[in-house]
């Protein structure tokens, strides 16, 4: 099992070349390399050459951090033509640039609209069906994760679309910080995982306030009815997930893929919060699987 970090709070601060001495520094080996703008930007074509592709590889080699996956956030489920186009051109590219760092694993989340979700199915697959040739000659592993707004929010048919899609080297991201989202009451963890077993691949590791919680007026919208989806990526422990719960489920499955921690918006005390987000990650790895489960 790998424990990453997403240094997406230090973005602001740090360029991507420097991201891996920035988590080493937090004690971690693993990277996850979500969308930055001097990377791969949300819903833009990447900003990256292959000089700089090589010049990130080799930083990371010498800081000994292992890159554990790269994220594109891509419009490939539309809603327009044009965005799907745009989209699969830029994950070309990134997919040659995941190729280039050595690294075997993307994941990625649906995308979509939610009212319109049989038209971002479709979008989705039509891109799919461009892509699949190359993730499967270039040997690149594809995880994919319901997201709140996405045209599936819910884990237990994100699950059942991903088991849909027939590829071995397509699995399930689960995402803590999703889980009042993508469940019945309590966000169903326990229910999710079980679901997906072996499919589960992949764990993003932060916390959140149940926003359906007191008659769903923890937060409050307006206009009333506003279609708004609010959640956090909190430390562990500032929120209501039920960590215990996510982690025994993930070892009554035989979870061994990558956990990454992923808070958001805490910058003043980004350091603080990623080393202490290892030590609980890596004690409810130990309390759950055991000592020398954990490639740290």
């Amino acid at each position: 099992m790998k424990l990453a970090l997403d240094p997406q709070m230090f973005y602001a601060t740090h360029s991507v070349q420097e991201l891996p001495d920035v988590v080493a520094k937090m004690g971690y080996r693993w990277m996850e390399l979500s969308p930055k703008a001097d990377f791969i930007p949300f819903f833009g074509h990447p900003r990256v050459d292959d000089a700089g592709v090589a010049t990130l590889r080799k930083r990371a080699a010498d800081a000994g951090v292992g890159i554990a996956s790269v994220l594109p956030v891509l419009r490939w489920s539309g809603p327009g033509e044009e965005e799907r186009r745009a989209a699969v051109r830029a994950w070309k590219r990134a997919i040659q640039i995941t190729v280039d760092l050595g690294v075997d694993t993307m994941n990625s989340e649906f995308n979509g609209r939610p009212e319109g979700a049989e038209v971002a199915e479709a979008q989705f697959l039509k891109s799919l069906d461009e892509l699949i040739p190359i993730f499967e000659r270039e040997g690149v592993k594809l995880v994919l994760e319901p997201h709140p707004d996405d045209f599936i929010e819910d884990g237990h048919a994100a699950v059942d679309l991903v088991r849909g899609l027939n590829r071995d080297w397509i699995s399930f991201l689960y995402c803590t910080p999703h889980t009042f989202h993508q469940g019945g009451t309590g966000g169903d963890p326990a229910g999710i995982i079980g679901r997906a077993a072996e499919k589960v691949t992949y764990v993003h590791l932060a916390d959140t306030l149940d926003h359906t919680a007191s008659n769903g007026l923890r937060y409050i919208v307006n206009p009333p009815g506003s279609t708004v989806r609010v959640h956090q990526h909190a430390e562990m422990g500032r929120g209501e997930v039920d960590f215990d719960a996510v982690f025994a489920a993930l070892a009554s499955v035989g979870f061994d893929g990558v956990v990454s921690s992923c808070v958001f918006g805490w910058e003043s005390d980004a350091e603080g919060i990623s080393v202490r987000q290892r030590e609980k990650a890596t004690a409810l790895v130990e309390k759950h699987f055991g000592a020398d489960r954990l490639n740290a």
